[in-house]
């Protein structure tokens, strides 16, 4: 799998102009998903900066009933203080860690910008230990570059 053969899938959907964003984001979660063996679930959360919130957003993959995070609680938690992106090799090893199935073995957490404001963040669970590289975070920075557009 090559991430660059990706991008214009990536862009493809996000620019249908028929389609809502909310129906992009879930397409989109659904190709990555499809595309990337060990992404078995990916969704977006959304900052409340008001509220220090994250909500959950178009998901593909098991139910989670961490559909409101605190800005700080779990990975994704971190991430929205951070503005950083976070890659947990293994969940069991994570001290703050809100867990969501015990399948889950690994997650990457990338923030997402727009104008320079962590607006929210794609939130990515693997079944495998410690599959995610270099390689992963900058496609998923590219990706969330894509997201940003929409907004």
């Amino acid at each position: 799998m090559n991430f660059d053969e990706l991008k214009p899938k990536v862009v493809q959907l996000l620019s249908q102009s028929t389609v809502e964003r909310e129906d992009k984001l879930k397409n989109l979660c659904q190709f990555l998903s499809d595309s990337v063996s060990y992404y078995n679930w990916v969704g977006f959360y959304f900052a409340n900066h008001e509220a220090r919130t994250l909500h959950l957003g178009p998901y593909v993959g098991a139910e989670t009933d961490h559909t409101v995070i605190p800005f700080g609680k779990g990975i994704c938690g971190q991430v929205a203080e951070s503005n950083s992106n976070f890659v947990v090799p293994d969940v069991s090893a994570q001290d703050n860690y809100i867990a969501c199935s015990f399948t889950v073995k690994s997650e990457i957490v990338v923030p997402l910008f727009v104008n320079g404001v962590n607006i929210g963040q794609i939130d990515i669970d693997s079944h495998v230990i410690d599959p995610f590289t270099e390689k992963d975070e900058r496609f998923l920075e590219y990706v969330n570059q894509e997201v940003a557009k929409l907004f």
